[in-house]
């Protein structure tokens, strides 16, 4: 495999030595975030409103700034493009702050707060512009495609030296992981459109390179706000998400599951133990089944669910209604048999909405047979998920649940947790609500 570039004949630098190497700088995620925060910052002697108000305005701004996206260092440095957003970043805390403070002073602040972000960014695009023509800051990027638009985005990067981009071909990237650790990638351009590239991009969402695709029908209008696309010379690019995949993205949804997983075994706790007391009291064997999962990639787990069968049923994949107890029945069909899971949410080893993990023979076996089957274990395993929602559980499609559970993960947000987490609390009332169920197959 090799990286070649149709402009600029030198190889790029791997890593820093003491051979004159010099390794390229890089713009970092950092950048838009410090101009924001100082700015805001500044405004609050300046406009002379109370620290606290000024404080509570700029955080809210920042907060509904990184929920729009508009921390991403842009390609395409043009900031009447974004300013939609800005306003709505200067407005929104302004509803918020209302009833602590007076309307002059809110909208004094919200004024100053809007012009002083849409100056700095301005000004910082400007100097950002200047550094790429000079070549101070261009960052090393990749032109992923081995067809005509690939060499099209190339060429064109390379004419126009204000996107600070210095561009590289990568026909067949099988290795692209590889090459965006060893050569310190910070922009990933993709002009294919093949299947395969799916699962390698995946796997390098953790890496912090910047990921943007070029739509197959680019000539075409999209029904998306330009603020949350890009461009290079009249061509439009599609950023891909990087908060789900995100260390700030895990750290919130691992919160919330200690908190919501916490509360929720509070107030079920005497739901559960009766529940436990009279499986113990039906016979049968143990009260708990345990088994092992797969809840992430290279990690399994014993999950733990309330018995609802007898005996031991080895590696099959469902058993029939028939061969659960009475009260294992009434269990299965309202889901409540999953309830001591929640102590596994807690312990970290699942999540509350996630993939559903499945046993390690299986995982494997649904990993070589089903495309992008394995790509489902990026995210820890969850008690309920998209695909449960939809219908998906039991002995369902798993190439369909493969697909339900790899779009969650990919357009994660912590208010789709608290949309499944409704539906499925739905689901078991509803269940539980009914006095007679049809007979189904039980998945094991």
């Amino acid at each position: 495999m090799s990286v070649t570039d149709p402009a600029v004949a030198q190889p790029w630098p791997l890593a820093a030595s003491g051979h004159g190497l010099r390794v390229p700088r890089q713009v970092g995620g950092w950048v838009l975030p410090a101009v924001d925060i100082a700015v805001l910052v500044v405004l609050i002697p300046v406009v002379g409103v109370h620290w606290l108000l000024g404080a509570g305005f700029a955080l809210a701004a920042l907060v509904v700034l990184a929920a729009q996206g508009q921390h991403r260092l842009r390609i395409c440095l043009r900031v009447s493009d974004q300013l939609p957003q800005l306003a709505v970043a200067a407005g929104a805390p302004l509803v918020v702050l209302l009833p602590w403070h007076s309307g002059d002073a809110l909208l004094l602040m919200g004024a100053s707060g809007l012009a002083g972000l849409l100056v700095a960014r301005g000004g910082l695009y400007s100097v950002l512009r200047g550094g790429y023509r000079r070549g101070l800051l261009n960052e090393p990027t990749l032109i992923v495609g081995s067809h005509a638009p690939a060499g099209e985005i190339a060429e064109l990067a390379a004419e126009h030296p204000e996107f600070g981009l210095r561009p590289r071909l990568l026909a067949q990237p099988s290795g692209l992981a590889e090459i965006l650790a060893t050569q310190r990638i910070t922009r990933v351009i993709v002009c294919a459109d093949d299947s395969y590239l799916v699962t390698l991009i995946r796997a390098c969402r953790p890496l912090p390179a910047d990921v943007c695709v070029v739509p197959r029908l680019h000539e075409l209008g999209m029904a998306l706000p330009r603020a949350s696309m890009d461009e290079i010379w009249g061509v439009p690019l599609i950023p891909l998400r990087r908060f789900g995949h995100s260390r700030a993205g895990a750290l919130v949804k691992r919160a919330s599951d200690v908190v919501l997983s916490g509360l929720m075994l509070f107030v079920s706790g005497p739901l559960l133990l009766a529940l436990a007391a009279l499986v113990a009291v039906s016979g049968g064997g143990r009260t708990f089944f345990r088994q092992l999962r797969v809840t992430r990639t290279g990690r399994t787990s014993e999950v733990v669910k309330l018995r609802t069968v007898n005996g031991d049923l080895g590696e099959h994949w469902s058993v029939t209604a028939d061969q659960c107890t009475a009260l294992g029945r009434w269990l299965r069909g309202t889901h409540l048999d999953e309830l001591p899971q929640l102590v596994n949410v807690l312990r970290g080893d699942m999540s509350l909405v996630g993939p559903r993990p499945e046993r390690p023979y299986y995982a494997v076996r649904f990993g070589r047979e089903i495309p992008r089957y394995a790509d489902r274990h990026r995210m820890r395993g969850g008690m309920t998920g998209w695909a449960q929602v939809q219908g998906l559980h039991g002995d369902t499609s798993i190439p369909d649940r493969a697909r339900f559970d790899n779009q969650y993960i990919e357009y994660w947000s912590p208010w789709w947790d608290v949309v499944i987490v409704a539906r499925t609390a739905a689901i078991v009332l509803r269940a539980a609500g009914t006095r007679r169920q049809r007979p189904r197959r039980c998945e094991k």
